[in-house]
């Protein structure tokens, strides 16, 4: 269903005129950690911060030198998300 929902995605842009529809940054958990999603946001030139899954590292280790490197992740930024995320707990009559 990601790949839907970034099809209807839409982000204002500040100074007005049309909407985008590609975020600078998407935050996301362990859940939106597939190999599917972080191709699909790589091909469309969007930033991710989404956490490794300890599954993930162990195949990625296990596979030594064709295993890859591990994706990027700043933990500063990921802090941001749990705001997000609270709120929209909070408000969820508003949030869908």
């Amino acid at each position: 269903m990601f790949e839907p929902l970034m099809a209807h995605l839409h982000v204002p842009r500040l100074g007005g005129g049309g909407s985008r529809t590609r975020p600078d940054l998407v935050r996301g958990d362990k859940a939106c950690s597939s190999r599917a999603i972080r191709q699909h946001l790589r091909r469309r030139g969007i930033r991710t911060i989404i956490p490794e899954p300890a599954d993930q590292t162990g195949h990625r280790k296990r596979r030594g030198s064709r295993g890859d490197r591990p994706p990027t992740f700043h933990a500063l930024d990921y802090r941001g998300r749990n705001v997000v995320e609270r709120n929209s707990k909070q408000w969820r009559g508003i949030a869908t």
